[in-house]
């Protein structure tokens, strides 16, 4: 790690104003800060004539989940990664599920320290494929993330980007040019829900998705969390399954996912399965091909079906692989069909846990 202290970090992706002030560059933000203050993601301040970021080296902890938790079915089916985040958020979501991280404004939130060698070294050691930068936006500690994506490379270990999209041209390019793959939350297809709901704007994030599908050669899933009576009409389901078909293409696998009370919207209750059920067919109706559900127990929802003769190939209960009907290559074992995604010869499943660790004993060699 560097011998710059971690709480001191240089920041990328800032300019000066003309009026004094520093404007970070990072997402659509544009927070535009005088001496000693912070932007809206927290993390990222001014000291000096500079940017610095305050997460660098510290995390909120670190667990060992299945792929699928994050949620990714078609990025190595059954294969584990190593997940962890740091603390704040650049979105102001008032649902948000991971809010005692996200939301926090106390640095004493980052438990863990642990350099990008060292994350990268506890990887291998653990056997997993993947480690995640998830929990709390990835977007904010891209410093961080990028240096750990370069140490987890230079071992055979691959990064997964679990975020909002909210970023702005200029680092989105270095951003995903890191990334293997990302699971991307379409909070809804509505601004007036991105603005009231998140503090942000809808285009931002559909430029991050086109951009992905277009520039890059990342392997990504969406995840739309449906809040009733927010954004689990029909009508706009559909228009956003019709979206993504239009412009990111029917392969794009959907996940419809359970809200749960929580954080400043406790009042409402929770996404009865009908409505994840409703969604799902109206995405197929649309045409795409791989779309499930998730936060429910929901079997068929958690199986990938072969595009080609629509035959049962990876069935899931929760994150708990039962059947696996998939070529070393990603092909049905029935028809041929290939599957869209990113597949080797599986090992043994992984599993539906989810193991806390520290990394105080792994040490970079």
């Amino acid at each position: 790690m560097s011998a710059v202290p971690e709480s001191q970090y240089p920041a990328r992706w800032w300019h000066r104003l003309d009026d004094g002030r520093i404007q970070c560059d990072l997402c659509p933000r544009d927070c535009r800060l005088h001496e000693g203050q912070r932007g809206a993601c927290f993390v990222r301040s001014r000291s000096g004539d500079r940017m610095i970021l305050t997460t660098y080296g510290r995390s909120s902890g670190f667990c060992v989940d299945p792929i699928e938790k994050k949620p990714l079915n078609q990025f190595y089916p059954g294969s584990s990664i190593l997940s962890f985040g740091t603390a704040g958020c650049n979105l102001a979501c008032k649902f948000c599920q991971n809010w005692d991280i996200s939301k926090s404004r106390a640095l004493d939130t980052l438990a863990d320290s642990a350099s990008p060698e060292t994350i990268a070294v506890a990887a291998e050691k653990l056997g997993c494929k993947s480690v995640a930068f998830t929990y709390n936006d990835p977007v904010i500690f891209a410093e961080y993330a990028l240096d750990v994506a370069d140490a987890c490379h230079a071992r055979g270990i691959k990064t997964v980007a679990v975020t909002a999209g909210y970023i702005s041209p200029g680092a989105r390019e270095a951003f995903y040019a890191k990334m293997d793959a990302a699971n991307v939350d379409l909070k809804a297809f509505t601004d007036d829900f991105y603005f009231k709901l998140c503090g942000a704007h809808l285009q931002p994030v559909l430029d991050t998705l086109v951009y992905l599908k277009r520039e890059t050669e990342v392997w990504f899933e969406l995840t739309t969390l449906l809040i009733p009576g927010k954004n689990d009409s029909s009508e706009e389901i559909e228009a956003e399954c019709r979206w993504i078909v239009q412009e990111l293409g029917a392969d794009v696998p959907v996940h419809f996912t359970a809200f749960h009370p929580d954080y400043k919207m406790d009042d409402l209750p929770a996404t009865p399965p009908a409505t994840l059920t409703r969604a799902r067919l109206i995405a197929e109706r649309a045409g795409l091909r791989y779309v499930y559900t998730g936060n429910v127990h929901d079997t068929e929802g958690g199986t990938t079906f072969c595009p080609g003769c629509r035959n049962a190939l990876i069935v899931r209960d929760w994150h708990r692989i039962l059947n696996y009907r998939v070529t070393d290559d990603g092909r049905c074992k029935e028809c041929g069909a290939a599957l869209a995604g990113r597949y080797e010869k599986p090992g043994q499943p992984f599993g539906p846990r989810r193991i806390p660790v520290r990394l105080a004993n792994f040490h970079a060699a």
